[in-house]
């Protein structure tokens, strides 16, 4: 190949001629010049033509992965032919498919508004169309498999043609990604339900105090112009309005938590509201929203001023009572006055000089001595209490002295009230017995007194000792601990005091509960609502609630579920109300050991039972615990109306219930619930 390098020894070679011959060995030069330039002209030519087929190629299958990567269907529809071939992808077959087999397979919604614009490109009325239809991809004559496909046309002219020839189509399918999409849709939904709904206010702000967004609740709270959104707020800086203005550095934004009352007059807003701030921020702890957290405690702080208010009405009535058995014990002193009382069980008689304090007991059979009765009539009538002191009678007796040693006979009112259980069962009586010898005037008028302050007062003192105690002391922790909760300085420390605040919460919460139990049990009755349900599901449920109740490390939480499957027909939510109580009482009574919950099927009915290592109940006092009021250590929280809501609840459903318990041993509290069992499972089974 000749080249500039080897030309110069070429033109040395050259005979050297005489000037007459110069001009054709200038030609001769130019020639080989000429000559030389073609074959470099050539050799670039070649070189950029290689160059260009290689980047062709690489084009191409750059341009080839990017259609497999993208799942993108290339066809081309041929209209002389009236059929659309394959040229990339899997929509149609490798051999093409008619027209008439192509709109068998476009969804019959959605093939009107293909054809119309397709129609278009066909007449020459549309170069380029871009439309969406869903596509059968099933072949075979089965169920349609349909795919949402997202089609690109351009028509292909030939020169000199109105009409278009043909048209190329692109087919992206988009399945996946509206699939995706309607996934993202439906949690999107969801997330904003439960925004929508919450029951507190919520609010998004932008990390420079704009509001975003404000739920139903917030919209209520704040007074919203509309749904959509406000004025006033929307044009207001978080950090220009109060309390964050006085208490949030916009800089750095931190957590913030105030309850106190808020005016906004422009929204006619005067309420007590409790508000908690929050900061949201990303992994690298940049600030991306401001949540604001908002309840209003209006209400709440009205029940808690008149709350306090009842604390001291109740403080004054109990002054009044104390003050009122202080004159009534005077008085009995003074008039020689007592009140006694029997127990038909036990065959004795108690005298009280007040209304707690006994100042004599002797036997059914030591009192008859007293009475100088030739009849037999008092014999007799001690003989059968239950026959004769049904009703209540006064009658003036002729006796011995009770309380004085000394032989002088004197005349003694006697007062007798007949005492019935809860089943009507008479069970003993009680009553005054009064020196009438020189006070019978005296003793006539304030016997109506005597009757009608001994009920009230055992009635008041009963309940009011109760709930004053119950209610006052879970009210004095949560404000005690509201009030140190600002002077918290640690996560840690006000944790503590929140969880504080929040089991005393629910105790009294527990306790209106109980209260208005037993009101709705006293005014219209006990209201069950049996239902269709899995018993062994749901009993795992309630054990998952109740465990939570055993906080004290060296009790262990037991549960006994012996059933895979145990359908039937009853209310869960009383048996759960019981079951509670149950779990509640073993709580307050066990401080180690375990706490054992489970149940069995038993004639014909489910019997449920909650067993303790706690401190067990006296045999005698077993009986009583499902009475009303009833607390065998008033130390203990509780009102004493737990068990007898359970009791109410077993005699509703036609049930039974009972405790089994030993003093030091622990106690095994058990109900029985008649119920039909339409399917049963055991575990192992």
């Amino acid at each position: 190949m000749m080249t500039l390098y080897n030309i110069f020894p070429l033109l040395q070679a050259l005979p050297t001629r005489e000037p007459s011959t110069l001009i054709p060995w200038s030609l001769t030069v130019f020639v080989a010049i000429g000559f030389i330039a073609v074959i470099i002209s050539n050799r670039i030519v070649r070189r950029r033509i290689r160059r260009s087929t290689q980047l062709t190629k690489s084009t191409s299958a750059v341009m080839e992965q990017a259609v497999k990567i993208s799942e993108t269907n290339v066809v081309y529809f041929d209209i002389p032919r009236n059929w659309t071939d394959k040229l990339y992808g899997h929509m149609i077959p490798d051999e093409g498919i008619s027209s008439e087999e192509w709109k068998k397979h476009v969804h019959p919604d959605d093939l009107p508004g293909a054809l119309r614009l397709l129609s278009l490109m066909i007449n020459g009325e549309s170069k380029r169309e871009e439309f969406r239809y869903r596509w059968n991809f099933d072949y075979s004559g089965g169920k349609p498999r349909w795919g949402s496909m997202y089609n690109v046309s351009i028509a292909e002219y030939q020169p000199g043609m109105s009409r278009p020839r043909g048209i190329v189509s692109t087919l992206v399918d988009e399945t996946k990604l509206i699939e995706q999409q309607e996934r993202e849709k439906e949690v999107t939904e969801r997330y904003k339900l439960i925004f929508e709904q919450s029951i507190i206010g919520l609010s998004f702000y932008t990390p420079d105090g704009w509001l975003l967004d404000a739920n139903k609740k917030m919209r209520e709270i704040c007074n919203f112009d509309s749904e959509e959104g406000d004025g006033y707020f929307s044009n207001a800086n978080l950090f220009e309005t109060p309390p964050f203005r006085e208490h949030v550095n916009k800089n750095h934004v931190e957590e913030f938590w105030v309850c106190s009352r808020s005016d906004i007059p422009e929204r006619d807003m005067h309420l007590y509201l409790e508000i908690r701030l929050h900061p949201i921020r990303d992994e690298k702890g940049n600030l991306l929203y401001i949540a604001i957290a908002t309840r209003d405690v209006t209400e709440e702080r009205e029940m808690y001023l008149q709350s306090k208010l009842n604390d001291i009405q109740i403080q004054k009535a109990n002054e009044e009572i104390q003050r009122y058995e202080t004159e009534l014990r005077y008085m009995m002193e003074a008039c020689e006055m007592r009140v006694w009382r029997t127990s038909f069980k036990d065959r004795k008689i108690q005298f009280f000089k007040g209304l707690s304090e006994i100042e004599k007991e002797m036997t059914f059979e030591e009192y008859e001595t007293y009475f100088l009765d030739e009849s037999g009539t008092i014999a007799e009538n001690f003989a059968h209490p239950e026959i004769h002191f049904t009703k209540p009678v006064a009658y003036l007796c002729y006796m011995r002295p009770v309380f004085h040693e000394t032989e002088d006979m004197q005349w003694n009112q006697i007062n007798n009230i007949p005492i019935y259980d809860e089943e009507g069962n008479l069970t003993g009586c009680f009553g005054l017995i009064r020196n009438m010898s020189r006070f019978i005037e005296a003793q006539e008028r304030l016997k109506h007194e005597t009757q009608r302050a001994n009920e009230s007062g055992r009635l008041k003192s009963v309940f009011l000792a109760n709930m004053t105690h119950e209610i006052r002391t879970p009210l004095n922790a949560i404000v005690g601990f509201s009030d140190l909760l600002q002077m918290m300085s640690t996560s840690e420390e006000k944790r503590e005091l929140i969880h504080v605040i929040h089991n005393n919460c629910d105790m009294l919460l527990r306790l209106i509960n109980d209260i208005m139990a037993i009101s709705a049990m006293d005014s219209n009755g006990l209201i069950m609502k049996p239902i269709d349900c899995d018993f062994a599901r749901s009993f795992d449920e309630m054990c998952q609630s109740l465990a939570q109740r055993v906080e004290n490390p060296n009790v262990q939480f037991i549960k006994e579920n012996p059933y895979k499957t145990l359908e039937t027909h009853l209310d869960e939510g009383r048996i759960t109300q019981v079951l509670t109580n149950f779990v509640t009482n073993a709580v307050k009574y066990t401080k180690e050991g375990h706490i054992k919950v489970g149940y069995r099927i038993q004639d014909n009915g489910i019997y449920m039972y909650c067993e303790d290592t706690g401190t067990g109940i006296p045999k005698e006092q077993c009986p009583k615990v499902f009475e009303r009021f009833v607390k065998l250590n008033d130390y203990v929280q509780g009102t004493g109306l737990g068990l007898c809501i359970c009791k109410a609840i077993a005699d509703r459903c036609q049930g039974k219930i009972g405790v089994d318990s030993e003093v030091g041993q622990g106690s095994t509290f058990w109900i029985w619930i008649p119920c039909e069992m339409k399917q049963v499972e055991a575990k192992g089974e």
